[in-house]
């Protein structure tokens, strides 16, 4: 699958996400999401902030002019920021699109 700026994407139910201790951990519930070797998965913060928008009615486009106006960075690396970590979430299987 290939994403867009009009894409909505949402949390898988494959995966349980908790902030502990200022960290954005994700946790796949079944066999065969990402890496083997990996169990846990950790965002940075700005990871934090693209996934804290992604509550499966925002479009990426939505998401990426909120983050835009948060932070003081280029729109296009924002873009490629939000559409590279966003692909490799959902090849991994832990986003879904709605």
């Amino acid at each position: 699958m290939t994403l867009d700026l009009e894409s909505v994407l949402t949390p898988s139910e494959d995966i349980v996400a908790r902030e502990i201790e200022g960290e954005l951990i994700i946790v796949p519930l079944v066999a065969g999401m990402g890496d083997m070797e990996d169990e846990l998965y950790t965002l940075n913060d700005p990871g934090k902030a693209i996934w804290r928008q992604l509550d499966g009615k925002r479009s990426l486009g939505e998401v990426v002019a909120i983050l835009a106006e948060e932070y003081d960075a280029d729109p296009d690396e924002i873009v490629r920021d939000v559409l590279g970590l966003l692909g490799e979430l959902t090849r991994r299987g832990m986003l879904v699109e709605v």
